[in-house]
């Protein structure tokens, strides 16, 4: 490993508003781990209509800047030169395609941190921005490398009939509805269950939410999502051989790990096809919400969202 001072690989992150910054900082920042990456700049930007944005944002970067020598930049277009790798942090997902686009035309890996945008539409061209620059790109929740999702998804449970994933799921207004916080359950049942995902239904209530996707071969993966009840993360997966749950949460160390292996292989851990299936299911489900709980096709989501794009 090279001099502390001068790591391997330079990452570069933007936004600071979310505790995810300085989480994922202090885990490449640890001697113990041994990573040969560390964040040597950043461009801090928050949502004014977001309060956990700007109360927050201060307190991250006077952390980063004094603690972990992170140096501060004013705009993306200047950090680039001096990074290797880009993190988009920023805890609203509505800039996130702005904030990337720059890193990806000049063709830097990029990691954008959940949610990947506020829209079906902008996660289609966030990657479709991706494609056209040969960029490599990714999206997740770090939920995805819990080690109860994991062994939920690896699990012998013969042939997956159905799939249970839990977990909260407040709501933002600017953002689709599960995509705010939603978007941890959802990724780990996308996870376990796979994609293939064709149509959605949605039972909404102030206190919690109920969306069921039917999959290709009739597997079923239903999401419940509570405002109202206990904070709990979860999943329960029912198979021809058996059924097991495993217990879910953060998994901070172990996304930082899949992240390493994307800075050096380049290759994105999650695939685009991925997250824009897991983008629509949250679409449609807000589309069958607003149907009263109508079931609603992802191909028909997606379809919209590519027409809206070229508009």
């Amino acid at each position: 490993m090279q001099a502390q001072d001068e790591p391997a690989i330079k990452v570069g992150m933007i936004g600071l508003d979310t505790s995810h910054a300085l989480a994922f900082t202090k885990i490449l920042h640890d001697p113990a781990n041994e990573y040969d990456a560390k964040v040597v700049a950043a461009v801090p930007q928050s949502s004014p209509d977001i309060e956990s944005s700007v109360s927050r944002i201060d307190g991250y970067v006077e952390t980063l800047s004094k603690d972990f020598g992170v140096k501060m930049y004013d705009s993306i277009e200047a950090m680039l030169p001096h990074v290797d790798v880009v993190m988009v942090e920023s805890v609203d997902g509505r800039p996130h395609l702005e904030q990337a686009r720059p890193a990806i035309e000049a063709g830097k890996p990029t990691f954008v941190d959940k949610p990947a945008a506020a829209t079906l539409e902008d996660v289609v061209a966030l990657f479709d921005l991706a494609k056209k620059h040969g960029t490599p790109v990714w999206s997740t929740s770090n939920l995805r490398y819990h080690p109860g999702v994991v062994a939920a998804a690896t699990a012998d449970v013969g042939e997956i009939a159905a799939v249970v994933s839990f977990g909260p799921a407040s709501l933002e207004e600017h953002h689709l509805d599960l995509a705010w916080y939603g978007i941890h359950p959802t990724e780990a049942l996308f996870t376990v269950i796979g994609t293939g995902c064709e149509s959605v239904v949605r039972t909404h209530t102030e206190g919690t939410d109920v969306v069921t996707g039917t999959w290709k071969g009739g597997k079923v993966g239903t999401l419940i999502g509570t405002r109202a009840s206990k904070t709990v993360y979860g999943v329960k997966v029912f198979g021809s051989k058996g059924v097991i749950e495993e217990k879910a949460g953060g998994a901070y160390p172990e996304l930082m790990a899949e992240m390493m292996k994307f800075f050096h292989t380049k290759q994105p851990p999650v695939s685009a096809e991925t997250t824009i299936e897991i983008f629509a299911f949250m679409a449609a489900a807000d589309e069958s919400k607003r149907l009263g709980g109508a079931p609603v096709k992802l191909a028909d989501m997606i379809e919209k969202a590519r027409a809206k794009g070229k508009e």
